[in-house]
């Protein structure tokens, strides 16, 4: 299994020491300029990929909306690691596939061929913003805009005629500095679209912040049995699943407690179902919120069992010995990429250096002793 980093680029947490806007432009600069320096550092002690969110509107969660930004001055500072889209948001409402084509083949070349393309749908709050159907249809918008920016890049001109898209022969450029192109990913919350990952050839990007490992392991299972079978929607077949969680390696967990680890861990958890209730419960049905709710009601009241989440391992914390020990269990539920959110809640800048310097130094080595799976194959 490989070692990568998540960048959702969260800012400081509110209060603010500035009054509006002073104080959100302060917090959102910051967070930029950290991510320079941590990205320089994981590409230096071997950390396998880079992957950049696409959120919009997100309050206090992320500041990046355009990613491709991001991994293109990324692109300049480092020299290996590699540069995933975690994700580009496909339904034309968000933005048009040309669009999408032009961008990630843009950061290809500048990264000499390092792109890993993300792909995915997005959830209501952002749908709702754009004019994207917070129903099955998007699924439809999604394949359809992934398979306009696949003959863009392998075509020298590309037309479009459907219901979706309209579209004019023009040349697409400039065409991805990877033959035929980068290697393509679905972002899966659901156990369908696990199996629609699967059954389209594409790697898988997932999550364990709510999820025993168990439980987790159960929804891969699902995407290998249908990518046994699978009809390749691009002809670069790519069969590995990336993972992403909370992680914080530290020297010793008395003094991460004191520089305010476990109340970062607790801020993200209430954050993220506060801003559940306030932006994405009002665009359900009835039936819809009376199902999420109970599962969000725990976490708004402040009963967020921290000890819990890491005692499953659903998040990684600990001394080096105790983050090898916890990302194996991954590696055993079949994750091919561990994708570390590193940079959350209100951890100091240098801790979270220091965590990538320990993660470099005493646990991808051991990883890499045991060795990865196959890479993405490009098919005839």
């Amino acid at each position: 299994m490989k070692l990568d980093m998540l960048f959702e680029l969260q800012p400081k947490p509110k209060p603010w020491s500035l009054p509006h806007p002073y104080g959100q432009r302060d917090a959102e600069q910051r967070v930029y300029y950290e991510a320079l320096d941590q990205v320089r550092l994981a590409d230096k002690v071997g950390f396998g990929t880079v992957w950049c969110v696409e959120h919009h509107f997100r309050e206090g969660r992320s500041a990046m909306p355009s990613n491709e930004a991001v991994l293109a001055a990324f692109s300049q500072i480092t020299e290996r690691i590699r540069l995933g889209f975690g994700v580009v948001l496909m339904p034309p409402g968000f933005q048009h596939p040309a669009r999408v084509a032009e961008k990630v083949a843009t950061v290809d070349i500048l990264s000499r061929g390092r792109v890993e393309w993300g792909t995915g749908r997005s959830t209501p709050m952002e749908q709702t913003a754009f004019g994207v159907p917070i129903d099955d249809r998007s699924r439809g918008m999604w394949k359809e805009a992934v398979e306009f920016v696949v003959a863009a890049w392998e075509n020298e001109r590309v037309s479009w005629d459907s219901d979706l898209i309209k579209f004019p022969a023009r040349v697409q450029t400039p065409k991805p500095y990877q033959d035929p192109h980068p290697p393509c990913w679905l972002a899966a919350a659901t156990e369908t679209s696990a199996r629609n990952a699967g059954a389209n050839g594409l790697g898988l990007l997932s999550f364990a912040l709510f999820q025993p490992v168990e439980k987790m392991k159960a929804v891969i299972d699902l995407y290998r049995e249908a990518a046994k079978d699978a009809k390749p929607l691009t002809r670069v077949k790519n069969d590995r699943v990336g993972v992403y969680t909370l992680v914080h390696c530290a020297d010793d967990m008395q003094q991460a407690a004191d520089y305010g680890l476990w109340d970062s861990v607790f801020w993200w958890y209430k954050h993220n179902a506060e801003f559940t209730l306030e932006w994405e419960l009002p665009n359900l049905s009835e039936e819809e919120q009376y199902e999420v709710f109970p599962l969000l009601k725990p976490s708004i009241d402040g009963d967020i069992d921290v000890a819990g989440y890491a005692r499953e391992d659903m998040i990684i914390v600990g001394d080096p010995d105790e983050c090898l020990r916890k990302i194996l269990r991954y590696a055993e539920a079949g994750v091919d990429h561990l994708l570390c959110y590193m940079q959350f809640g209100d951890l100091p800048p240098e801790k979270v250096l220091r965590s990538i310097e320990l993660l470099g130094e005493h646990v991808i080595p051991e990883l890499e002793k045991r060795g990865h799976r196959t890479e993405a194959t490009v098919s005839a």
